[in-house]
Order: C-alpha cells, then structure tokens, then sequence
C-alpha cells in the first residue's frame, strides 16, 4: 500500500513537474510580436528594463511578453542594457529576443544624407534619425578642431558631405558618423571624379562649392552642365561669379524671390558680387548631379545667364554683357508683370 502510494506521489510530482515545464516552454517560445511584421525599438541611454518591456508591450504577444518579463528578471537583463534599434521578427520567443537585446546584436538602417543649406539644419534633421541631439551635431560641425581632425574647416565641412544612403546605427556616435562621412566621401572621390577634378583644376572643395551654387540656380539636372561650363569660363577670366544664391547664403534669406542692386553690396566672403573666384565653401551640400555637371561640364563660350522669362526654370545664356542685358529686361519685366517681389 505504502509503495503503490509512493509510487502515485512520485508520478504526480513528475507529471506537475512536466506541466510546469510546459507552461514555462509555452511561454518562453511563445511569439513575443503579435505583429505580422518586423517591429523596431529604439534602445537609448535613459531607458531602464521596465521602459524597454513597455516598448515592446505595444505591439506584444501577452503570452510572449509574460515569457520575456520573466526571462528579464531572471537573467539580470537590467545590467546588460544595450543602446540600438533593435528588431523583433513575428514569430520569435523570449529566448530569441533577450538573447539580441542583451548582447547588443542591434539591425542598421538606412540613412539618406540630404541636400540642406547649413550645418544646422544637417543636424537637426540628423537629431530625428539618430540617437543624438541637435546642439552636439551642430557644436562638432562648427568647432575648428573638429573640421581639422577631418581635413576641413568650419567653411568647406559641408563638402565632405556626400547626399548618398548609408547602413548607419542608430546610437553611433558623432565622431563616429563624421568619420564615416569622410570615408564615404573619400570613397566617392576616389578614381574618376578625383581625375576630373584635376583635369579643371578644382579640389573636391571647391568642385562642391562650385556644384552647390549651380543647385541653387536651377533644379533642372539637364541644364546644369551648361551652367557648369558659364561659371567656368568666368573663373577662367577672372571675372566675379555673380551668382544670386550666394547672395541668399550671405543674408541667411532663402525665400527671396528677387535680388535687387541694394542687396549686391552685402558684405560677406560669400558675396559673389563683391569678391571674385568661389566663395569660402558650399553653400548647400551639394547633390551628386550637381557635382558631377561641374566635372563634366559643356564647353561653350558663355559668360552670362539670366532665367527664362516663362519661369520654366532654365536659362537664357549670353556671350556678351548687352544680349545679356536684353534677357536680364525680359525677366525683370516678367516679374514684375507677376508682382513678383
């Protein structure tokens, strides 16, 4: 009687032992994500284990977030916190994903360098994709030393800045992204375009400055080679660019729609009315097109050009002062027709 008894209790205590390894396993391996999708979360300096959990308890399974918390606070997960973006696929369980989230195995993303007007914008706009606040982009992007380490100053920073899309981590570092962008440029220069350059006898720098005024005369990708060639031949003579844009640069004023005479006397090193050859740097991270119009820029006599009066976007180009003036009037008449001030 006493064995028969033994022998129950023993396969009871097996079999309780059975069940709760089955609920254990169940949700352990339980889908974390109700989600058919892959979801991201975004892991920063301040978050805690219970801030993580809630992160992914927006879109969780409740029987794979149940296995997840209890994997947490069972394996010390509270001091193995990683920064990063972090995937959860459908389908995984609690193992899966603490195992990713404690040893840091965070996914990369894809990051678009855009065609902005100033260092401040660049980090603004970088504040919003990246774990890092705007003032600490904007500090290294304006601190002398900091554009020396990277073979630029405060002026001609903006050129190391190539308009591509880069895998980049969420929670890189700035001296991290600004030695990745000089890598990524130095990459981009390297062979043809650096042999171009030579040929016209322009640094990248000033390839790029060049490139980030043509930008900012035309959005026309087919014209800019022309452009290119106009302000060209005018250094090649010495004589003023005489570009517009610089104008707005020097003003921090780009949604003037006119440049009228009384502006023409800013005093600034960007002033192309007043200094001759390239301003001191870009004024925009130039794109790609641009660039690539000045390397590869039509071979012409021009030395003018002034916007079509049907405000098509392209220009009427001149070699000589008096046809230029003719084009100048028309467009002055067009604006003002418009009321265009």
């Amino acid at each position: 009687m006493k064995k028969t008894s033994s022998i129950t209790y023993l396969y009871l205590a097996g079999g309780g032992l059975i069940l709760i390894l089955l609920v254990v396993l169940f949700y352990l391996f339980t889908s974390v994500s109700k989600s058919d999708e892959t979801q991201y979360i975004y892991i920063d300096t301040d978050d805690t284990q219970d801030s993580i959990l809630l992160k992914i308890e927006h879109f969780g399974h409740t029987a794979g977030m149940t296995g997840l918390k209890m994997l947490a606070r069972h394996s010390n997960y509270e001091n193995n916190i990683h920064t990063g973006r972090y995937a959860i696929h459908p389908g995984e369980g609690a193992l899966k994903v603490l195992h990713r989230l404690r040893t840091g195995q965070q996914s990369s993303f894809k990051l678009t360098i855009p065609e902005v007007r100033t260092m401040d914008r660049l980090a603004a706009f970088l504040s919003h994709k990246l774990m890092l606040d705007s003032a600490s982009i904007a500090t290294a992007l304006h601190d002398t030393a900091t554009c020396q380490q990277l073979g630029y100053d405060t002026c001609t920073i903006a050129a190391m800045f190539v308009p591509n899309t880069y895998d980049v981590y969420w929670d890189m570092s700035v001296g991290t992204l600004l030695e990745r962008m000089r890598k990524e440029h130095d990459r981009f220069w390297r062979g043809d375009r650096q042999q171009k350059a030579d040929q016209i006898q322009l640094t990248p720098n000033e390839v790029c400055t060049l490139a980030s005024i043509i930008d900012e005369e035309t959005a026309n990708n087919s014209e800019k080679p022309m452009i290119a060639g106009m302000y060209i031949n005018r250094l090649k003579q010495g004589m003023p660019l005489q570009a517009d844009p610089t104008i707005k640069f020097a003003l921090k004023q780009f949604e003037l729609k006119r440049i009228y005479n009384k502006l023409l006397d800013t005093k600034s090193p960007y002033n192309t009315y007043r200094n001759e050859g390239l301003p001191p740097g870009p004024i925009k991270i130039a794109s790609i097109q641009g660039i690539d119009a000045v390397l590869n820029h039509v071979h012409h006599d021009y030395l003018y050009m002034c916007a079509k009066e049907d405000f098509s976007g392209t220009h009427n180009f001149a070699r000589t002062y008096a046809e230029h003036q003719q084009n100048a009037s028309r467009y002055t008449r067009a604006l003002n027709e418009r009321n265009i001030h």
